[in-house]
C-alpha cells in the first residue's frame, strides 16, 4: 500500500484544523460587552482605587523625571525639586481617594527626603509602614532617611529588618549607605535631629 497519497491531505487538514481548535483553548482578546445597554459612560468610570493609581502614576514618573534632571551631566535642582514637589502633590490626591495606598506614601517620603525636609519624610514612610509593615522598599528608604537625619541607629535597625525579610537587593544598598557614613557618627550610633 502506497502511504504517500495518504499523507498530503493528512498533513493540509491538520495545518487547517490547528488554527481552529487552538482558538478554542484561550480567551478572546477583548471581552464582549455585559449587557446590550450598558452605555459607553459607564464603562468609562473609573473605581476610586483606579483614580488614585492614575494619580500615583502621575506622581511616579515625576519623581522619574525629576532623578534624570538630577543625573543628568548638568543637574537642574531647580525643576528636579518642582517635580518632587508634583509628586507629593499627586500622591496627596492619590491619598484622598485610597488612605491606605502605602505605595503613596513611600513615594511622598522619597520626595520630600530628596527635598531636605526630613520630619515629612520621616512621617511619611512611618505611615506607609503602619500600612505595610515589611514594605522593604519604604524600609530601605526610611533607613537613607533616618542616616541623612543623623539617625545611625534607627537606620541599622531598618538594616537588620531588611536582613530579617531577606531583602538583599535593598539591604545591601542601605548597608552601603551606613558604610558611606564617617567612622565618628557610625560608631556612636548619634542621632542628630532632622527638619
Amino acid at each position: 500500500m502506497n502511504v504517500r497519497p495518504l499523507l498530503l491531505p493528512l498533513i493540509l487538514s491538520t495545518l487547517i484544523a490547528t488554527p481552529v481548535l487552538a482558538s478554542f483553548g484561550s480567551k478572546p482578546d477583548t471581552p464582549a460587552p455585559s449587557s446590550s445597554n450598558s452605555s459607553p459612560e459607564a464603562s468609562d468610570q473609573k473605581t476610586p482605587r483606579q483614580q488614585a493609581e492614575a494619580f500615583y502614576n502621575d506622581a511616579y514618573n515625576a519623581v522619574a523625571q525629576a532623578k534624570d534632571l538630577l543625573a543628568a551631566e548638568k543637574p537642574d535642582k531647580k525643576k528636579a525639586d518642582k517635580l518632587f514637589k508634583k509628586a507629593i502633590d499627586h500622591a496627596d490626591d492619590a491619598l484622598k481617594l485610597d488612605a491606605n495606598y502605602f505605595e503613596a506614601l513611600n513615594l511622598q517620603g522619597f520626595s520630600w527626603r530628596k527635598l531636605g525636609n526630613y520630619k515629612k519624610s520621616l512621617e511619611a514612610y512611618a505611615a506607609c509602614l503602619k500600612i505595610q509593615p515589611d514594605y522593604a522598599p519604604a524600609l530601605e528608604y526610611y533607613g537613607e532617611a533616618l542616616l541623612e537625619s543623623g539617625d545611625v541607629a534607627g537606620a541599622q535597625a531598618q538594616l537588620a529588618h531588611l536582613k530579617a525579610l531577606k531583602a538583599d537587593d535593598q539591604a545591601k544598598l542601605l548597608e552601603d549607605a551606613i558604610a558611606a557614613v564617617p567612622d565618628k557618627a557610625a560608631k556612636s550610633g548619634g542621632t542628630a535631629g532632622g527638619q
